[in-house]
């Protein structure tokens, strides 16, 4: 590009060297114009290719994004979504980059694998090459259902309204079977791993798939020692959730499991905040009183026993943890503001504990 700049300049120097001006002093006008003009035009076109350099980044690692084009989309629109998702910094350079290249109507429809802060020239390619990427997804343990289809849905592999639609109703193991008042029938049983799948995959196949790993998951060992304390799996589960959701440390799973087994035993209600949270459109860093006072099945302040299935998708630590409970008289916990708990016997202790440490 800066080649063509300096063949041009050198062509309008041999123009005006024909041209038969009498005044000389108007061809320096035109001719100091002219490269006033073209220097513009030359700093215009720097700062659209050699300023396009993307980001670095830290550590050498990078963050992946899958990026879906669909059949009929500008270059506009596309330098839109790439915008707004983190590939690249300027969808209007992206567009005058395209068009000046004649690339403009050359993009592939397809998935892509591509990165945040994206050298926009890179992300052209990568569109016109056509290569078409697996879509690869992450589920954290302790993530629910509404969480991981807002995942899915921010990393271009399925609607979220199509997964929670899906999952209120999807139960293809008989263990999986819900209460009649449980919101969704997969919550709980959709395991916390990495995943791979096509462009296109239904949300029902998503399911499916983390379903199917799940079950895998649930071993004849595990399933046995359930039923030897007097659990089913939707019982288990459950009860692991609850775990998953109060435990952020391995060393607490055990023993938050044990004062829940506890509670059950003597009739006193689970009295969990993460139940009452599960009922809240965001997450808040303390429950208040009016919150527990929510009409739900799933308020344990309010009900005794279980909720009516399990609030979140717990890892195998947890499930472990509600099979091997540690062995406390603990009855009441609290976490401080670090995440650790603080366990108690009594109600007055467990006071005192309270307001020393929140």
């Amino acid at each position: 590009m800066l080649d063509w700049l300096a063949d041009l300049l050198e062509k309008c120097g041999d123009e005006l060297q024909r041209l038969d001006l009498p005044d000389m002093s108007v061809a320096r006008k035109f001719l100091f114009v002219l490269l006033a003009g073209l220097m513009a035009l030359s700093g215009f076109f720097c700062y659209v290719f050699l300023g396009d350099k993307g980001s670095s980044i830290p550590n050498g690692e990078r963050l992946d994004v899958y990026i879906t084009v669909q059949p009929g989309m500008t270059a506009a629109s596309i330098g839109e979504m790439l915008e707004e998702r983190g590939v690249i910094g300027s969808r209007q350079k992206f567009w005058l980059i395209a068009k000046l290249g004649g690339e403009e109507g050359k993009f592939k429809a397809g998935t892509y694998q591509m990165y945040v802060n994206m050298p926009i020239r890179d992300a052209i390619d990568v569109l016109i090459g056509g290569e078409v990427s697996m879509l690869r997804f992450t589920i954290p343990e302790g993530f629910t259902v509404r969480e991981i289809a807002a995942r899915l849905e921010r990393e271009g592999v399925v609607s979220a309204k199509e997964f929670t639609d899906k999952a209120k109703h999807f139960g293809p193991y008989r263990y999986m079977k819900a209460q009649r008042q449980a919101i969704y029938c997969a919550e709980g049983f959709l395991f916390p791993d990495t995943y791979e799948v096509e462009p296109g995959t239904s949300a029902e196949a998503i399911l499916q798939m983390m379903a199917r790993n799940f079950d895998d998951k649930l071993t004849d060992e595990m399933r046995g020692k359930a039923e030897k304390l007097d659990l089913t799996v939707y019982e288990l589960i459950t009860l692991a959730s609850l775990v998953e959701k109060e435990a952020r440390f391995e060393e607490d799973r055990p023993i938050i499991a044990q004062v829940f087994f506890k509670r059950l035993e003597i009739n006193m209600p689970l009295q969990s905040d993460t139940t009452i949270q599960y009922l809240l459109d965001a997450p808040k860093e303390d429950v208040t009183y009016a919150d527990t006072e929510i009409d739900s099945p799933y308020n344990t302040y309010q009900h005794y026993g279980l909720p009516p299935g399990p609030i979140a998708n717990p890892g195998i630590a947890s499930i472990q943890a509600v099979l091997n409970p540690a062995d406390t008289d603990y009855l009441y916990f609290v976490a401080d503001r670090a995440g650790h708990n603080h366990y108690t016997k009594s109600y007055d202790e467990h006071l005192e504990v309270v307001n020393r440490v929140r």
